[in-house]
């Protein structure tokens, strides 16, 4: 296992200085999926919950939330992200709704954290917009699943390169 890099060698937390690592392209995909009730998701997807457009709303607090990611982590550094996009897409098979967050930037460290955090967020927004028809929602499979560039490379969750 790699070294942990946030601690210091008496195991204080600090911030990693990334200042002399070179700017390159960074991405990172991650996905989460809300299960629902059939009927849920018919009424998530016909645009009628009385909350308004939960897929618009979802997106847009993923997309904020990827630009908030430094204020909500600890020694996480504050980026000047190039693209964060936040997919949904219902799913009768589950019966619920998937969310892909990609998040890009040209910076001296990745964009993990700001993925993640887009698609919790985006999972958190779906539920709380359709919670007064179906308290029994459920958030899971919140999981970074592909990220490229930087000094460690590219890397995806089925194990294939990026």
């Amino acid at each position: 296992m790699a070294d942990l890099t946030h601690l210091s060698r008496r195991g204080e937390a600090h911030m990693v200085d990334v200042s002399a690592k070179p700017v390159s392209e960074r991405v990172a995909v991650a996905q989460g999926r809300v299960l629902m009730q059939p009927e849920t998701l018919a009424l998530c997807l016909s645009g009628q919950a009385k909350k308004g457009d939960v897929f618009a709303t979802a997106r847009i607090a993923g997309i904020l939330a990827a630009k908030k990611t430094h204020e909500f982590i600890p020694l996480c550094h504050p980026l000047l992200l190039t693209n964060i996009s936040v997919d949904l897409e219902g799913d009768e098979s589950l019966p619920g709704v998937r969310v892909t967050a990609t998040v890009k930037v040209s910076g001296q460290t990745g964009v993990e954290m700001e993925a993640l955090t887009a698609a919790s967020i985006a999972c958190l927004t779906i539920y709380d917009m359709l919670k007064a028809v179906d308290r029994g929602m459920s958030i899971e499979g919140v999981a970074l699943v592909e990220k490229r560039g930087g000094k460690s490379g590219d890397w995806s969750r089925d194990g294939r390169h990026a």
